[in-house]
């Protein structure tokens, strides 16, 4: 199969452990998190173009603000191939609920550009490139689930249980930067260790902010509790609780209130796109 015909993953992500433990002089919070990613993923085909344009529709995302777009022209300065580029998005992904759809979408479009447009560059280079984009790019580079710290670009690959997931999204929006600069939101929660995190250590602490805020994610995590362990990842709004198996999860899933949305997804400790670049074009992006 030809590259321009493949649908690409571009896979969510949950953060199974959140912890802002500082704030860095040009205003950058200092994280330290665990990412993982899910088997369920938006899909984008990247096909060369005569005409030297990007092209991508997204309906209600205007170019400037499609983070696909904004990935292929950030790396108009290194390619080889004078071509221009379509870009197809199926969007399976929750807009807005903490999953990375976007920056997903983002790192997949390097990543692929990366091989189609002959740019040469290494994992490094692209995740520098991703992290113009926003903070959550790098780690789809990265492919691996990891311990990150910094503002959650530097990663330690680690393979925490990979089961399944039921993910709800609640009826609302939640605004990173509105929780992230948040007054009553705790800044100087104690660092700790992998081992710690791999022990049970899975706060996050930007939780009882967004609960408070959006009592909407606060009813879905008393919900998840009722029937495992309810978890926000990242600023939400989605939250989620994880299975041992399949029927399970979605055993809970068919008890969820009609209100609220939601799907069940196996956890996977290597990037779905990663494995899709090795088994179609014989290169593993993340070494």
């Amino acid at each position: 199969m030809s590259p321009d015909e493949i649908f690409w993953p571009a896979p969510a992500k949950l953060n199974l452990m959140l912890r802002v433990v500082g704030r860095r002089a040009d205003g950058y919070h200092r994280l330290q998190t665990v990412f993982q990613f899910l088997e369920l993923a938006d899909e984008l085909r990247i096909s060369l173009i005569p005409q030297d344009e990007i092209l991508c529709d997204l309906p209600g995302v205007a170019p400037d603000y499609n983070l696909a777009v904004r990935a292929a022209r950030a790396l108009l300065p290194y390619r080889k191939v004078r071509k221009g580029v379509r870009i197809e998005i199926r969007k399976q992904l929750p807009m807005g609920g903490g999953l990375g759809g976007g920056s997903s979408n983002a790192a997949t479009t390097l990543v692929v550009l990366n091989e189609l447009w002959r740019c040469g560059m290494d994992t490094a280079d692209l995740a520098r490139v991703g992290l113009a984009l926003g903070a959550d790019v790098p780690i789809f580079v990265h492919g691996r689930a990891a311990w990150a710290e910094g503002v959650g670009e530097r990663f330690t690959p680690i393979d925490p249980p990979q089961p399944w997931y039921l993910v709800v999204r609640p009826p609302c929006s939640v605004s990173t930067a509105e929780i992230f600069s948040a007054p009553e939101l705790t800044r100087n929660a104690p660092p700790i260790k992998i081992r710690d995190f791999l022990a049970g250590c899975d706060e996050n602490t930007l939780e009882p902010v967004v609960r408070r805020r959006h009592p909407e994610v606060d009813r879905a995590l008393k919900w998840l509790d009722r029937i495992g362990r309810g978890r926000l990842t990242g600023t939400g709004s989605c939250v989620f609780a994880a299975f041992d198996d399949r029927d399970a999860a979605l055993r809970a899933l068919a008890e969820m209130p009609a209100d609220l949305q939601g799907f069940v997804a196996r956890g996977c400790n290597r990037s779905p796109l990663h494995a899709r670049m090795e088994e179609q074009l014989g290169v593993s992006p993340s070494g």
